[in-house]
């Protein structure tokens, strides 16, 4: 799941980004408006977690833009005032939830991985392909019953081939997906976390290599 964050107190953006890549997510950070509208142009989020109060372009603003472009991303809208008024112009405006600061971080991620299933062709809570099982809720993997232990990465690119039920997924939208704004797309990051995750899942090969178009389970 890609995520931005868009949160102008420095501090709690930096943690809410660590608590999330710590569940797998890959995050951006911004911390104003005009870099959200920008950030949101250029790249296909799964969730936007928007905070109202934001400089440059308000929180609102930004939400009315990106409902007026019929982004697809589900917002997740921040707020220091959580009255029902408050909440019910929030939804009002077009976001997908909203949630009042202070908020617990769990129900932080619960909400962001609800949103998250909305945004895309939900995977059921444990996938099973083959000898090979998935629990996406609890981070494991096992392949004829033996586990396996998988970097986030590892995971991140496992759960958007199989999102894909076997369609292709090319290189190009792997490192989209499944890596950071920061991730160097001249760099060898997809084909060095598939060949890592490849000798993890073991022999027969799950993944399959479709030259000159991608990977595919």
């Amino acid at each position: 799941m890609r995520v931005l964050v868009v949160e102008d107190h420095a501090k709690l953006a930096t943690t809410v980004a660590t608590v999330l890549r710590g569940e797998g997510m890959v995050v951006d950070v911004v911390f104003d408006g005009r870099d959200a509208l920008d950030h949101a142009a250029g790249t296909r989020y799964d969730v936007i977690v928007l905070d109202r109060d934001i400089p440059v372009v308000h929180g609102d603003q930004v939400c009315c833009q990106l409902v007026a472009r019929g982004c697809e991303s589900r917002l997740l809208m921040l707020t220091a005032s959580g009255t029902v008024r408050d909440r019910v112009e929030g939804l009002g405006l077009g976001a997908d939830d909203y949630l009042p600061k202070p908020f617990d971080f769990t129900e932080l991620v619960a909400r962001i991985r609800a949103l998250g299933r909305r945004s895309m062709a939900a995977l059921p809570p444990t996938v099973v392909h083959g000898d090979l099982q998935v629990d996406s809720a609890h981070r494991l993997v096992t392949r004829a019953e033996r586990p396996i232990a998988l970097g986030p990465r590892e995971f991140a690119v496992l759960e958007v081939l199989l999102s894909a039920r076997g369609a292709v997924v090319s290189a190009e939208e792997l490192l989209e997906r499944a890596w950071d704004e920061n991730a160097d797309p001249f760099t060898t990051s997809v084909k060095t976390t598939m060949s890592r995750l490849r000798a993890k899942l073991g022999e027969p090969p799950v993944i399959e290599t479709v030259p000159q178009a991608g990977y595919r389970i």
